[in-house]
């Protein structure tokens, strides 16, 4: 084990401050600018690979398990319990958009679930979510992918353009992981957002981000059974279907349902954003429990709630091409095409808790389109590679290929790259586009369109 130590001082306000932290003396409300806080600490350096991916989301999975199979050592940094991101933990429970040809990962993970028959009872694309955590879990244990669960990222050291660390910490405390190759998989681009890399987010008039969601699960019951109810005084109970937000019901297993709420107007990316999002989200979640039970007479008791908001667009890093709608609904292909999207524009406006989207409804389906290996390639870095709902795309474009099987063909791809990469011993924007496109197709990705 290697326990080398790096020494590091950092000014807490930065974002370009390696592995340092932020703390603030400003009381809740106030308008000053928080206190900065100088620190030095020495930290151990425990671990050293060819690529370390952080995030375990099915972007992370992927990127992990391709990059793996291509030989590199990889290690997976996730901050639950559990890879599997919004599918596992959120209670997503259903892939979007085409599931075959999205490469030999997402294949390994279907064979899995149906091994389990732990898929495709109430929908071809409906799974049994924990059942899924388990097959992620074994899929990277059998392909040697070192895994960190409770173990959230928190910094890096970076120096002209090349990541060198990244601090991490678990119940061990904080320690460093040394990686020739770095693959952002956060969703909320955490690990470019550290070391000042250049980001996106929301919409460009004023940052609004597609609305989250929060997911519940209910059980059907006989008669009168007892369980929690909405008392009397507390939050605001809604009494007439104009009132409840976007609401969606989908099958949870014999005698259940998932049912998934809208949650507009919170940042994923800030602190105290996504802490309000939370609470919105569980006071919400029972005024729409509360209706189903009281007006329209649902059997129905809750079971339990998803530990994690569902978030659609945290921040995006900018890349060597950042992909459009307008290349999206001209289904465009590019020569480094290296994934392929066929969801429709899934962009729900920010500022209202309605099935309203950004578009008129007419204009939201789009032909097959492909994702350039140029958008997943961090413009400011020379070794920082992103999949999933961190790559590199304008909002209304990521509404369309954020869906989990669209994720998983960039995370192939981003993995497959990054241990290409590793294995010449070039930057990331050194590699051929073709070169990469030939290892997915390969693998069983369909790029044509």
């Amino acid at each position: 084990m290697n326990r080398r130590e790096l020494l590091r001082t950092a000014a807490a306000g930065g974002l370009a401050a390696a592995l340092g932290t932020r703390a603030s003396s400003q009381a809740q409300g106030e308008d000053s600018s928080p206190e900065e806080l100088i620190w030095t600490r020495k930290v151990p350096v425990r671990w050293e690979t060819d690529v370390a991916v952080i995030g375990g989301g099915i972007a992370g999975v992927t990127a992990a398990a391709a990059a793996a199979r291509s030989g590199a050592r990889v290690l997976l940094v996730e901050r639950f319990a559990v890879t599997g991101g919004m599918l596992t933990v959120g209670g997503v429970a259903n892939f979007c958009g085409e599931m075959t040809g999205q490469g030999e990962v997402f294949d390994e993970i279907l064979a899995g679930l149906r091994a389990w028959n732990a898929i495709g009872h109430e929908r071809p694309s409906v799974f049994h979510y924990e059942t899924l955590a388990v097959v992620l879990q074994e899929l990277l244990l059998k392909r040697n992918v070192k895994l960190l669960l409770h173990t959230r990222f928190v910094d890096a050291r970076e120096e002209k353009g090349r990541i060198t660390e990244i601090l991490v910490c678990g119940k061990s405390g904080p320690e460093a992981v040394r990686a020739r190759q770095f693959i952002d998989c956060s969703g909320e681009a955490d690990l470019a957002r550290a070391v000042g890399f250049a980001t996106l987010k929301g919409r460009p008039e004023d940052g609004m981000q597609l609305p989250m969601s929060m997911i519940y699960f209910v059980r059907h019951v006989d008669g009168e059974a007892q369980g929690p109810r909405l008392p009397e005084g507390w939050f605001h109970p809604v009494r007439r279907e104009d009132d409840l937000p976007m609401t969606s019901v989908w099958p949870d297993g014999p005698g259940g349902n998932a049912i998934k709420i809208k949650i507009p107007l919170f940042d994923a990316t800030d602190t105290e954003g996504i802490t309000a999002a939370e609470i919105q989200g569980r006071r919400r979640m029972w005024e729409v429990m509360d209706y189903h039970q009281q007006v329209e007479k649902k059997p129905w008791l809750l079971d339990h709630c998803s530990p994690h908001i569902g978030t659609r667009e945290g921040a995006r890093i900018v890349g060597d091409y950042v992909l459009s709608v307008n290349d999206v609904r001209a289904g465009r292909a590019f020569d480094d095409g290296i994934a392929r999207g066929t969801f429709y524009l899934d962009g729900h406006k920010p500022d209202d808790d309605k099935r309203t989207y950004i578009l008129p409804e007419d204009e939201l389906e789009v032909p097959p389109y492909q994702i350039p290996l140029r958008s997943l390639i961090a413009r400011d870095g020379k070794n920082l590679l992103m999949a999933g709902r961190c790559f590199s795309c304008d909002q209304l474009a990521l509404s369309s290929a954020r869906v989990s099987t669209t994720g998983a063909m960039m995370g192939q791809a981003a993995g497959i790259a990054a241990a290409l990469a590793v294995e010449k011993g070039c930057d990331a924007h050194d590699l051929e586009g073709a070169a990469v496109r030939e290892i997915v197709e390969a693998r069983s990705a369909r790029l044509e369109v």
